[in-house]
C-alpha cells in the first residue's frame, strides 16, 4: 500500500472510531441495538472513506467545508474549537494542520505549533530562531507559517 493509501486508511479508521464514541456509542445506551443502527454504522464505514478522500484529495475548499462539517458536529458547543494539543497529533489533526490550519485561530502556542509539525516546542523555537516559522505579534506561532513549513515538508517528501 502507498503511503496516500495508508494515511487515507488510517484517516478514515480514525474517522470512524470518532464517529462510534461521540455518536453511536450514546445513541446505544439511549435507544438499544437494532437494525437501523446498524444501517447508520454501515453507511458510516463508507461515508467516512468518502470524508477522508475530501480532507486528503480534493481542493482545499472542500476539505475545509468537510473539516467544518466534521468539527461541528463531532465537537458542538457555543465556544470556537480549540482543541488540546494532542488532538493535532491525530490523523485528523494532522490532515486539518497541513489542509486547513488551525479552524478558528490565527496564532498558536509553542505547544500546540509543535504538535501541528510533529517536533517539539524546543523545536519550534529553534524554527522560529532560525526563521522558519513567524512569531505572531501577539504571542505564539502564526498559523500560516506553520501551514507553510509543512507544505514545504510534504513537497520534499514528495520529490524523494
Amino acid at each position: 500500500m502507498t503511503a496516500a493509501g495508508r494515511e487515507h486508511r488510517e484517516l478514515a479508521d480514525h474517522l470512524l472510531h470518532l464517529l462510534e464514541r461521540r455518536l453511536f456509542d450514546p445513541l446505544e445506551i439511549l435507544l438499544g441495538t437494532g437494525p437501523q443502527l446498524d444501517e447508520l454504522r454501515d453507511r458510516a464505514v463508507a461515508q467516512a472513506a468518502e470524508w477522508a478522500s475530501d480532507l486528503i484529495d480534493d481542493t482545499e475548499r472542500q476539505a475545509a467545508h468537510t473539516l467544518a462539517r466534521l468539527i461541528g458536529t463531532l465537537w458542538p458547543g457555543d465556544e470556537a474549537f480549540d482543541p488540546p494539543a494532542s488532538w493535532w497529533r491525530t490523523p485528523l489533526g494532522q490532515v486539518a494542520a497541513r489542509r486547513v490550519g488551525h479552524p478558528t485561530a490565527t496564532a498558536v502556542t509553542y505547544a500546540v505549533a509543535g504538535a501541528m509539525l510533529g517536533v517539539t516546542r524546543q523545536g519550534v523555537h529553534d524554527l522560529l530562531t532560525r526563521g522558519r516559522l513567524d512569531r505572531h505579534p501577539d504571542g505564539g506561532v502564526t498559523v500560516a507559517s506553520v501551514r507553510e513549513r509543512l507544505r514545504q515538508r510534504d513537497a520534499a517528501y514528495r520529490r524523494w
